[in-house]
């Protein structure tokens, strides 16, 4: 519980909507429907952005017809994506009352309200009935998760036979230690990351098979080595409206993290077993 009120309070607690809406004025976004290009610099809240959901989705084998359990679903970037591009359905669970009460905003202002749903809810107790799903989408979240046995086995009961997990992460590099504060922590109390070998044994002991294993580390590597020669222009839409002014200190050092080693970024999509 230590834990939990601990990542609660690191994502912010008050007032998301208002600045969130505060900044789409600010942005010229105060009216009409929203793109997902549009909101991509709030929403998308891993590394390389959209063009990462993007191509999950596509390893992921997404269609009209999906049913998609987002666990960690934050800001609601990646289900508005899959839902107005696909036109499958997506429900998401997410810690923290602020960011589900943020993502059931935006669903409206982008027009997808009827094909996407969000619950406050914890990714080890995920409130949802045996089989319910086709795919388990989880994206830059799982380092928050110390429990990584029972978070996989949660996954692995809500998912269909033969349905997926198609997850994107920060794993273990080289094992030296983090530079901190980081977009997931702000320090190591809640910070537990996997090297790629444990998430597989993991993720393979809990009754899922390897589907597709992608090293995305040289692609964030470039990433945010070409942000750093051209920083993206200052704007009132960004990351910075959920997570405060030190966002920027805390994406700088994840780029550094990734550029010296200690971290990776790993794509993988995992069938259910039986």
């Amino acid at each position: 519980m230590m834990h939990e009120r601990k990542i609660i309070s690191h994502y912010g607690e008050n007032d998301l909507v208002e600045r969130i809406g505060a900044a789409l004025r600010s942005g010229g976004l105060a009216e009409g429907p929203l793109s997902s290009e549009a909101l991509a610099p709030l929403d998308q809240f891993h590394t390389r952005g959209l063009a990462a959901t993007a191509e999950l989705a596509k390893a992921a084998g997404i269609t009209a017809g999906t049913r998609v359990l987002d666990i960690g679903s934050g800001l609601g970037g990646p289900s508005r994506y899959l839902a107005a591009t696909y036109g499958c359905q997506v429900h998401g669970v997410d810690l923290s009352p602020a960011f589900v009460a943020a993502a059931q905003y935006l669903a409206e202002r982008s027009g997808v309200a009827s094909k996407v749903s969000y619950e406050c809810a914890n990714a080890l107790e995920l409130p949802c009935g045996d089989e319910a799903f086709d795919v388990a989408w989880t994206q830059h979240v799982a380092m928050n998760i110390a429990d990584r046995d029972r978070l996989y086995a949660e996954i692995h009961r809500v998912l269909r036979k033969g349905g997926r997990l198609a997850a994107y992460d920060v794993v273990i590099g080289n094992g030296e230690p983090l530079h901190f504060p980081v977009p997931w922590s702000r320090d190591p109390a809640t910070s537990f990351l996997l090297t790629p070998d444990a998430m597989r044994a993991k993720l393979e002991a809990a009754g899922f098979d390897i589907v597709d294993w992608t090293d995305g580390t040289a692609a964030a590597r470039d990433w945010f080595a070409e942000r750093r020669k051209a920083p993206p222009p200052a704007q009132p839409l960004g990351l910075h409206v959920a997570m405060g002014p030190d966002m920027g200190v805390m994406g700088a050092n994840l780029g550094r993290n990734i550029a010296e080693g200690r971290v990776g970024i790993l794509q993988v999509i995992a069938a259910r077993r039986g």
